[in-house]
């Protein structure tokens, strides 16, 4: 690589405006301009809608040589304001040093760099800059240029900022979640204590506990409204997963948060069932496959046991925990529809949702 003289003296990379050595009518880049190349690559650079601007690092204190239009209505300052200028004027008291130092080794290191610097218009107005700086060859190898880029992405950066708040509250939401479930469950473990119905306390706590799996599952989620199907499943049915009692089948359907306490309630339901006189109940060794997809505006689940104890026909009547389902669903607008098979059951949850993406 040819020898290039020193860019930065101390006193400009300390000065951040500090003004260049040299007025601009000794850089001389009309003549760098001057052959064909040149030109068309001067005239690209002047109509793309991305800033960009070159620098000389040939000159002392690497002087901008041109800026085209986008960068001009980026910064707010005119064409005469920037040329002959390094590019710190740019900065300011919040500029981040650290990330002004990676731009200066990059410089120093002929490299290729990628930061993003809070940057100062001429009004005095701040905008997060993700720029671009790379060399620039002439056919020979020398180093002529360095090419930046730069894209306002204030609004980007907000975006990131909201998420991180909105993940942040998920998080002390799932705490305080976590915190509600087991205050139910603890007063609904002493109340059936005190009554004498242990049974029942027993069972309406595997409900708050499939609840709690479900929704500690997809917290994190929740902040973008909605939340990817897969995980919630398979925590729901976590405790029910074993020696591959479970197939799980479905796709990266996203649905609202606000479908969970169904859906939870549902799978719940089904694989107490299961347990008690199905693909999982006591003498059998049969498997449940689980589906989940969104088609036309509806989740569908389904729900296929094999395996297990063999079905004769349909129950003659509905459990408690039947019961609570079949309500839940109907009030959701949706419909669950089971066939007792004789291989085992088959059931068909279809629930109407807004937003998501298949």
């Amino acid at each position: 690589m040819a020898d290039r003289p020193e860019v930065h003296s101390q006193a400009s990379l300390n000065d951040t405006n500090a003004r260049p050595r040299r007025d601009m009518k000794d850089v001389g880049h009309e003549d760098r301009f001057s052959d064909t190349s040149g030109v068309l690559f001067e005239q690209a650079m002047a109509q793309t809608r991305m800033a960009v601007c070159l620098s000389d690092p040939n000159l002392p204190d690497q002087p901008i040589i041109f800026a085209n239009r986008a960068f001009r209505r980026l910064t707010g300052y005119e064409e005469e304001e920037v040329l002959g200028r390094n590019c710190r004027f740019l900065q300011g008291p919040k500029t981040n040093r650290a990330e002004v130092r990676r731009v200066r080794e990059a410089i120093d290191n002929e490299d290729v760099v990628v930061v993003e610097l809070l940057n100062y218009r001429k009004d005095g107005t701040e905008f997060w800059n993700a720029l671009h700086l790379g060399p620039i060859y002439d056919a020979q190898g020398k180093l002529i240029y360095f090419f930046g880029s730069q894209w306002d992405v204030s609004d980007v950066r907000a975006a990131r900022e909201e998420e991180r708040h909105a993940r942040a509250m998920a998080r002390e939401l799932s705490h305080r979640i976590k915190n509600m479930f087991s205050v139910i469950s603890g007063i609904v473990n002493v109340m059936g204590r005190v009554r004498g119905v242990e049974d029942a306390a027993s069972e309406i706590n595997s409900r708050i506990h499939a609840l709690g799996r479900a929704y500690e599952t997809t917290l994190d989620e929740a902040s973008v409204g909605v939340i990817d199907l897969g995980p919630a499943v398979k925590a729901i049915l976590e405790p029910y997963a074993v020696d591959e009692r479970v197939k799980f089948l479905g796709n990266g359907a996203q649905v609202p948060f606000s479908a969970m306490s169904l859906i939870g309630l549902v799978l719940h339901e089904l694989a107490a069932n299961a347990t008690r006189y199905g693909a999982w109940s006591e003498g059998y060794d049969g498997q449940v496959s689980v589906d989940w997809q969104r088609c036309e505006g509806n989740v569908v689940l389904t729900w296929i046991e094999t395996g297990g104890a063999p079905i004769s026909s349909a129950p003659t009547h509905s459990g408690t925990g039947v019961t609570i389902m079949n309500r839940m669903v109907a009030a959701a607008r949706g419909t669950i529809e089971r066939e007792w098979k004789p291989e085992g059951l088959h059931a068909v949850l279809t629930v109407p949702i807004e937003g998501g993406n298949t």
